[in-house]
């Protein structure tokens, strides 16, 4: 079994009602899953009901389940290294008010994308990486003093893009040396910066590069960058093409080497399923089965 507890993501998007949502939790709970993830559909919809808190608690409980990890809403304007000042105050505002929501549910860790750059919104004249590794700082500027009041590890994310590289995200720890910000590892993302499609163009991490025009990056070492801080992680599979947010076991990821390397993960507090059952057609039964799997190495 795992060190730490296993969360399970539901992709509540696809749920019309708390009827439908509490059926999702029964069936991961008739699988023997103890905990789900408060999703960042969750939390938007807590921001327009409120009431939905307790009936997600009263379901849970009901089911034997509890929240541990959630993950904050993202996009382009939403994500800490949005270029427009405006929206930074906004998208700041927005991750206050998601901490004050993962509180209510007793969670002490969520992810927030740093945004990725060249994606969603228009590369500013002039802007470099190091100008969204600014915007980064000073979103996490406003964001960390609540994560601090609020006793929660705000972890930011490996993605595959050039401002969210493990050698940024340690500039970025470097100055906040605040327990209350921490990585979160994405499995997914780091294989598709991985060095096994480096020449295939039709990688994301690739495109991702040349979108921008900075040359391509390619590091088979990001958990092993990342394994100090780490405090939550994403666990999921792809052919390191695309993120795909499969089942361990339907991609390419050496998942010995990654459970190994988690365990010694000084500071890590939970490990996620992010893999996506219904958009993806992944069987609840066959996520399960697969981290218990991964639970034995």
């Amino acid at each position: 079994m795992f060190h730490v507890p296993l969360t399970f993501l539901c992709d509540f998007e696809f749920c019309a009602n708390q009827l439908a949502r509490r059926y999702y939790m029964q069936t991961y709970a008739e699988l023997g899953a103890k905990h789900i993830v408060l999703s960042d559909t969750l939390i938007k919809l807590v921001f327009q009901n409120v009431g939905l808190i307790a009936e997600m608690q009263r379901d849970a409980a009901e089911l034997g389940l509890d929240f541990v990890d959630a993950h904050a809403p993202f996009g382009a304007t939403l994500d800490l290294c949005c270029p427009d000042k405006a929206y930074r105050k906004y998208l700041v505002a927005v991750g206050i008010h998601a901490l004050e929501v993962c509180a209510m549910f007793g969670v002490d860790t969520i992810a927030f994308h740093t945004g990725n750059m060249g994606s969603g919104l228009p590369v500013p004249a002039g802007a470099t990486v190091e100008t969204y590794v600014d915007a980064i700082c000073e979103s996490l500027e406003g964001l960390l003093p609540k994560a601090e009041e609020l006793g929660i590890v705000v972890c930011i994310e490996n993605i595959w893009f050039p401002n969210n590289t493990p050698e940024n995200l340690l500039k970025i720890k470097g100055r906040f040396p605040t327990d209350a910000l921490g990585f979160c590892y994405d499995s997914g993302h780091a294989n598709l910066m991985s060095t096994k499609e480096q020449a295939n163009a039709d990688n994301a991490a690739n495109r991702a590069f040349d979108n921008v025009g900075i040359p391509r990056h390619h590091d088979d070492q990001i958990l092993e960058k990342m394994l100090p801080h780490i405090v939550n992680c994403h666990l999921h599979d792809n052919n390191a093409i695309t993120d795909q947010h499969l089942t361990p076991g339907h991609g390419n990821i050496d998942w010995k080497h990654v459970i190994g390397l988690l365990r010694q993960a000084p500071r890590l507090k939970n490990i996620q399923s992010e893999v996506i059952p219904v958009a993806r057609k992944e069987t609840l039964a066959g996520i399960v089965a697969a981290f218990n799997k991964l639970a034995d190495f």
